[in-house]
């Protein structure tokens, strides 16, 4: 089983349908913990790193082999807990890092909230220090896309996303920093700059972890 830590509910049925289509017969196991984003975006992730490492704890007591945590803003304290989990815990973003990082040096990532850039370009910094690589990484907030996700005009937000992305210039990858940007990547076709989002690499690597590869 792999457990999957959401800050929203969105994302249970899209990784349920990406699940369906690359691993069928993988048992999911969603926890949702939206408070955890709504105190880490004024307070910083470490604010919340107690209850992230309890959830983790929840879900290798539900019966998980490996924990992938969706949400960017927090990934980098799931990964942190899985020093006393037992089990892998993965934060979905890395696998979309390494792939940016092997596109080129030029690397341009898009959030539509705030307290999710630092950790994202921190994070492809990361991945471009494990492959050697040297990169250069700009932030970009989508204002307003956020107001719109909350206001559940998901067509609205993933609009604007994919417009701002269209924007971008003097990039070899566009990152999309948060699973729920995800399908802006339609909208955006396959010419030009990579657009690169997290859920289906994300859930490939959870599924590996699951089966210990």
């Amino acid at each position: 089983m792999l457990a999957l830590l959401h800050t929203s509910p969105v994302h249970v049925p899209v990784f349920d349908a990406l699940r369906d289509e690359d691993h069928p017969g993988l048992e999911l196991l969603h926890l949702v913990a939206e408070d955890l984003l709504r105190r880490a975006r004024p307070a910083g992730p470490a604010a919340v790193a107690d209850d992230v490492r309890a959830k983790v704890r929840e879900a290798v007591d539900g019966g998980a082999r490996a924990v992938l945590c969706t949400c960017s803003t927090i990934g980098g304290v799931a990964e942190a807990a899985a020093a006393g989990a037992g089990v892998p815990v993965l934060r979905v973003d890395r696998p979309m890092a390494g792939a940016a990082v092997a596109a080129g040096p030029r690397i341009v990532v898009l959030a539509a909230l705030e307290s999710t850039l630092r950790p994202t370009a921190a994070l492809v910094e990361e991945e471009a220090r494990r492959a050697g690589r040297a990169v250069e990484v700009r932030t970009v907030l989508v204002e307003g896309a956020w107001a719109r996700f909350e206001a559940g005009d998901r067509e609205g937000y993933v609009r604007r996303v994919a417009d701002a992305a269209g924007e971008v210039t003097g990039a070899d990858a566009i990152v999309l920093a948060q699973a729920s940007m995800a399908p802006a990547e339609r909208l955006l076709g396959t010419a030009g700059v990579p657009v690169l989002s997290s859920p289906r690499p994300g859930l490939a690597a959870g599924a590996a972890a699951v089966s210990g590869r």
